[in-house]
């Protein structure tokens, strides 16, 4: 006896599994919280092996042995990752004196064009110095879990290095292990939206790359052209910045205005304003569209909601992995949705169109053995 109307039991129905997908993504959050220290290291060699397959496919198909093929390319990002990080570092440190003192002086201009809201200004650039030695002097009183974090950083990125090679040397086995492990008949399903999920995350990664290039190139050749100091340095963390959309741009682009406001006065940094927005627009007009729109479908919406999320659960970590997740899920919803809509758009096709075609008999009735000879 049907006590509910038939609606009434479907919005129960997907009631109860969104609740249910909703219990176990926050039993996984949680889990992947507590054992944060294992599972970062997993994801971001999931997220550079996505990136470095197609050179280490390129040295093997070359001829160089699986495991010197991996080791270079291992060694290949620590040169390009450290070089980029001292390079950034190196640049910021030397224009810090200069970020400050331009401050100072260009509160000092606003103060005489704008009197008291200027002289506010000017008070704040001056006690700038003051509010750093505070800052460092908490900072120093917890230098002891400071270094804790130094060091847990630093086991965390060399175990992603060396789960980095061993999955580019072994990529060749997922697919075994997966099949292995499948239950049942789900080893195809399985294959497929695993091979799904890791095509996003290769999509996002490589175009993402490609994009952040561009955008460091196009910046660092503006800001050589109007000779800001550190143009390379600030390239190279508009580079880093590109892999958190969005507000990776405009941080890196507010460093790269505050420097040149330092060095350059307040024209150059207007003109540094136009180089970073042209820059922008370029990227979300053109190169966005043209190089993203194949791997990665997710509106602009997704991905702050998922950078907010990712901000929230881990931090500045959790805005890195935010879109790249969110990337494979989507790609899993696609490869499933595809594989179950699949076989009622053929019944529908098979019921208008041929009627004896070999693909009628595993969703055929009783009734259809007899016709088959008459076929054959």
């Amino acid at each position: 006896m049907q006590l509910l109307p038939d609606p009434v039991r479907r919005l129960a129905a997907w009631c109860a599994v969104l609740l249910l997908v909703a219990g176990i993504g926050w039993v996984g959050v949680r889990l992947c919280g507590e054992f944060r220290t294992a599972v970062t290291p997993v994801l971001l060699a999931l997220l550079g092996t996505a990136l470095l397959g197609p050179l280490y496919r390129r040295l093997v198909r070359a001829g160089v042995q699986a495991s010197v093929a991996a080791g270079l390319t291992c060694v290949a990002v620590v040169a390009v990752v450290g070089g980029a990080v001292y390079i950034v570092v190196a640049a910021l440190i030397d224009t810090g004196d200069q970020i400050i003192a331009s401050l100072r002086d260009a509160a000092k201009s606003v103060a005489q064009h704008f009197g008291a809201a200027g002289t506010g200004l000017d008070d704040l650039a001056t006690n700038a110095r003051k509010l750093l030695s505070r800052f460092g002097g908490t900072a120093a009183s917890n230098v002891i879990s400071g270094v804790s974090v130094v060091g847990e950083s630093l086991a965390m990125a060399v175990l992603a290095l060396l789960l980095v090679f061993f999955f580019l040397r072994d990529s060749h086995r997922a697919v075994e292990v997966l099949r292995a492990v499948a239950p049942g008949g789900t080893a195809d399903i399985l294959e497929a939206v695993a091979r799904r999920a890791f095509q996003a995350v290769e999509g996002f990664m490589r175009g993402t790359t490609l994009i952040a290039l561009i955008d460091a190139v196009c910046i660092t050749v503006g800001l050589l052209i109007l000779q800001v100091p550190g143009a390379v340095g600030l390239g190279a963390l508009v580079f880093v910045g590109a892999y958190i959309p969005y507000l990776g741009a405009f941080l890196s682009g507010a460093v790269a205005v505050l420097v040149a406001l330092a060095d350059r006065g307040f024209v150059i940094a207007l003109w540094v304003v136009g180089v970073v927005v042209a820059v922008q627009v370029l990227e979300g007009h053109v190169l966005q569209p043209v190089i993203q729109s194949r791997t990665m479908q997710m509106h602009p919406a997704v991905v702050m909601l998922a950078i907010t999320a990712g901000a929230s659960v881990a931090g500045i970590l959790g805005m890195l992995l935010a879109v790249p997740l969110t990337a494979a899920a989507f790609g899993v919803v696609q490869e499933l949705r595809t594989r179950y809509a699949a076989p009622s758009e053929t019944s529908g096709s098979g019921s208008s169109g041929s009627s004896g075609s070999g693909d009628t008999p595993p969703g055929a009735s009783p009734d259809t053995p007899p016709a088959a000879p008459p076929d054959s």
